[in-house]
C-alpha cells in the first residue's frame, strides 16, 4: 500500500507538471499571437494615414499652388473638391477588386496607385498634370480607405476586434497631424518647391505599406472564399490563440 501511494503521488506530480507546461505554452502562444495580430492591424492601418495626410496637407498646399501655377478660384475649388468624389469611386471599385485579387494585394494596388499619383503631382509643371496626379491619388486613397477596415476585421479575434479597428481612426488623425507638420516644416522653402515637398512626403506611408505586404498574411476569410482551405488554416494558426479557435 505504501508503494502504491508513493507511485500515485509521483503520477499526480507528473500530471501537475504537464498541466503547468501546457499552461505556459498556451500563455506563450497567446502573447505571440496577440503581438502578431496587433502588428498586422497596425501595418494595415497605415493605409488610413494616407487619407488623413491628404486632408491635412491640402489646407496648406493649395495656397502655394494657387500662386505658383496661377490657377483661378474655380480651378482651386475643383482641385480641393474632386478628391472626395474620386475617393468614393475608388472605394466602390475597391470592393470588387478585393474580392478578385485578395485583401492584401488590394492594399498594395491602392498604395501603388496613390504613390504614382503623388509623384505626378509633385513634379507637375502645370494644372492639368496636377489634376491627373490628383485623380490617381484619389483612386488609391479610396482603395486604401476601404480595404483597411475589411482586412483588420477579418484577421481579428472577436474579443480584440473593437480595439484593432480603432487603429483606423487613430491613423487618420495621425495623418492629419503629419499633414499640418509637413506644411509647417516646408513652408520656409521657395514657393516653387515647398508645396511639392509637402505632397512628396505623402509617398512615405505607401512605401511602408509595400514593405508590410511581405509581412502580413492574406485574409483567411478571402482564402476560404477562394476554396484555399489549407492556406486559410495555416493563417488561422498564426492568428488564433487555441486550436479550437482554428477549427
Amino acid at each position: 500500500m505504501g508503494f502504491k501511494n508513493k507511485y500515485e503521488r509521483v503520477d499526480l506530480l507528473k500530471e501537475e507538471e504537464e498541466d503547468e507546461d501546457l499552461e505556459v505554452k498556451w500563455m506563450q502562444r497567446r502573447r505571440s499571437t496577440k503581438k502578431y495580430v496587433y502588428a498586422c492591424a497596425l501595418f494595415a492601418s497605415l493605409n488610413s494615414i494616407l487619407l488623413g495626410y491628404d486632408s491635412g496637407v491640402m489646407s496648406g498646399v493649395i495656397l502655394y499652388i494657387q500662386k505658383d501655377l496661377n490657377i483661378t478660384e474655380f480651378q482651386e475649388e475643383i482641385l480641393v473638391g474632386c478628391i472626395s468624389v474620386i475617393s468614393l469611386i475608388g472605394s466602390l471599385s475597391g470592393g470588387h477588386t478585393s474580392d478578385a485579387i485578395g485583401r492584401k494585394w488590394t492594399m498594395g494596388l491602392g498604395a501603388i496607385v496613390f504613390q504614382s499619383g503623388v509623384i505626378i503631382m509633385t513634379f507637375a509643371p502645370w494644372y492639368s498634370i496636377l489634376m491627373i496626379g490628383l485623380l490617381m491619388a484619389g483612386v488609391g486613397m479610396g482603395f486604401c480607405g476601404m480595404i483597411s477596415g475589411v482586412y483588420i476585421a477579418e484577421i481579428s479575434l472577436a474579443a480584440a476586434r473593437g480595439t484593432l479597428t480603432s487603429f483606423i481612426e487613430i491613423s487618420i488623425n495621425l495623418g492629419i497631424l503629419l499633414g499640418y507638420v509637413s506644411n509647417y516644416a516646408f513652408s520656409g522653402l521657395s514657393m516653387h518647391i515647398n508645396w511639392r515637398f509637402m505632397l512628396g512626403v505623402g509617398v512615405l506611408p505607401s512605401v511602408f505599406i509595400g514593405i508590410a505586404l511581405f509581412v502580413i498574411p492574406e485574409s483567411p476569410r478571402w482564402l476560404v472564399m477562394e476554396n484555399r482551405l489549407e492556406d486559410a488554416r495555416a493563417v488561422l494558426v498564426k492568428l488564433s490563440e487555441t486550436d479550437i479557435e482554428v477549427e
